[in-house]
């Protein structure tokens, strides 16, 4: 984090290639320039990875501590709501505890249900606003919107496995 404008709204994005695909932390920084808002983002990433992979190899958590970031951005393994909301509800409750200690907010990144199991969405939705309000976190419902977006549009190439982890 060194040489960072003091200005600037600092993010930690942890994830896997739904946050790494596309590049959503430099999207994102670009997205806001244009309102001539400057943001300063990292990225602790590992593919396939769950919160709790991340919480387990320390990288991410040291980072929040020493890091004087704004928001975490927190993006759970995409199939872990459907199979265990409790463990990604426990993996959430881990970080948020460290990044309310640093003086951050806690976002939720949510996913979307894979191409196969569109029904799947609701039961992720559910999964993210139930501890995002537990928490008061921010849920950032990009699941839902690209739901909405595929029932008016054509299937939009992000990039080439975007589907999965």
């Amino acid at each position: 984090m060194a040489n960072k404008k003091p200005n600037a709204i600092k993010v930690l994005f942890i994830g896997n290639s739904f946050t790494q695909r596309n590049n959503l932390p430099q999207l994102l920084t670009e997205m806001a320039a244009v309102r001539e808002v400057a943001i300063e983002d990292d990225l602790i990433c590992m593919g396939g990875a769950s919160l709790r992979t991340h919480w387990d190899a320390g990288r991410a958590a040291d980072a929040i501590a020493m890091g004087c970031y704004d928001y975490a951005v927190l993006q759970e393994q995409s199939t872990l709501p459907v199979k265990n909301a409790a463990r990604m509800a426990e993996n959430i409750r881990l970080f948020d505890e460290v990044i309310k200690k640093g003086d951050a907010k806690t976002v939720l990144y949510m996913t979307w249900a894979r191409q196969h199991t569109p029904e799947a969405q609701e039961v992720i939705a559910d999964a993210y606003n139930t501890i995002g309000e537990e928490l008061g976190a921010i849920v950032v419902p990009v699941g839902i919107v690209r739901k909405n977006f595929l029932a008016e549009h054509e299937t939009p190439v992000l990039s080439p496995s975007a589907d999965g982890d």
